[in-house]
């Protein structure tokens, strides 16, 4: 099988059981990639324990690694995987979502965009090129195109505007990154490039530009600009009219999404490749992850409780340590309660999607599915 080759495996309704090949390591799809958006996972998750949970791609963050260390400072290195010791895939974002979230820190034009940095305020200039460049330095395994997030709430007419900077921003990333790709001194000269829909809510802008973005044959196409404010119900609507433009040949990205019931939804519709950073970022203050349901491991009623977190969980946490120790942990504020949490959520979305992949295989998915939501609403 040549390198950045997308196999569809198997179909159960929509929901679709893929393989990426990539020049570091075949992706079994859908997956959720794990984010460590300063090149690690926060929580002090090292990759050695991400290797235990079983996870198949991390996600690092352009804009953050730009600004620290610097992306030529990784480059001399060895690039991204070298740096941080991770074999397997990453994905690195375009920085496309910090232009979003600076709203009162960035100015955008036709070249891209001006603005400045949210640790020492310095003026960045990112666009199409830049952006390219810096992922390039970085060497990830699958870069993403460089786009605007524009907000849910905006008007139709200003996301028409956007939507089209974007698709020629997007010509713009593909001609770059060939470019960079053939140069000597690429660390990654098989770098991959995923486009990004956007669109905000509107079907009609949505369908047009993922019939726009499919014929530029790009290595795979994400759903941006979700999970932004929306309603869960208004994101779903969304997938229900737009998957079915992108190509079924190559993997689907829903960006930024979310919950376990999210995820279940999201392959119900055709998407491939996940990220959130909720496991962690949960995890961190106390909140875990079970199929019978979230727990929050500060509430009085764990302080004698000897169980696990999840009985039969293989995680590093639920093997060796009980809810009490975990409580009594996080509130003396010992770094390890949220390491362990952290763990915890991770290795349950890790292995949530093992389950739906097996579930896919075997055409039961529905059964799965609605089996899962069930088991997870229960308090």
């Amino acid at each position: 099988m040549s390198i950045n080759t997308y196999e569809l495996l198997k179909k159960d309704g929509l929901a679709k059981r893929g393989r990426l090949h990539t020049v570091h390591g075949t992706i079994e799809t859908p997956v959720f990639m794990n984010v460590g958006t300063a090149a690690a996972i926060k929580g002090a998750v090292s990759t050695d324990d991400l290797r235990t949970i079983r996870t198949q791609v991390e996600l690092s963050n352009t804009y953050h690694l730009h600004v620290r260390p610097g992306d030529e400072i990784v480059k001399k290195l060895g690039g991204l995987h070298r740096f941080m010791n991770w074999d397997r895939p990453i994905l690195t974002d375009s920085g496309g979502f910090q232009v979003f979230s600076l709203a009162s820190l960035r100015k955008i034009k036709e070249e891209g965009v001006h603005f400045n940095s949210h640790i020492d305020g310095r003026k960045i200039f990112m666009g199409p090129e830049e952006s390219m460049q810096i992922q390039s330095n970085l060497a990830s395994t699958i870069a993403m195109a460089f786009d605007e997030c524009p907000s849910s709430v905006a008007d139709k007419k200003y996301i028409a505007n956007s939507v089209a900077r974007t698709t020629r921003w997007l010509k713009r990333c593909k001609d770059e990154m060939a470019r960079l790709n053939s140069l000597p001194d690429t660390i990654n000269p098989h770098q991959m490039l995923f486009g990004i829909n956007q669109g905000g809510v509107y079907e009609d802008i949505r369908i047009e530009h993922a019939q726009q973005i499919s014929e530029l044959n790009l290595d795979g196409y994400a759903i941006g600009g979700l999970a932004v404010g929306e309603s869960h119900e208004e994101m779903y609507r969304i997938l229900d009219a737009v998957v079915g433009y992108l190509p079924e040949d190559k993997p689907t990205y829903l960006m930024g999404v979310g919950t376990p019931a999210n995820i279940l939804e999201g392959v119900e519709r055709g998407v491939d490749f996940f990220d959130c950073v909720y496991p962690s970022r949960n995890g961190r203050h106390g909140h875990v992850y079970t199929n019978h349901g979230k727990m929050n491991l500060f509430n009085a009623k764990y302080e004698l409780d000897d169980r696990p977190i999840e009985e039969g969980c293989g995680c590093p946490a639920c093997r060796s340590y009980s809810r009490a120790y975990i409580r009594h942990l996080l509130k003396a504020k010992e770094m390890l309660g949220m390491r362990l949490c952290v763990l915890h959520n991770l290795y349950f979305y890790n292995t949530m999607m093992e389950e739906i992949r097996d579930a896919i295989d075997a055409g039961q998915f529905q059964e799965y599915k609605k089996k899962k939501l069930e088991g997870m609403m229960q308090k």
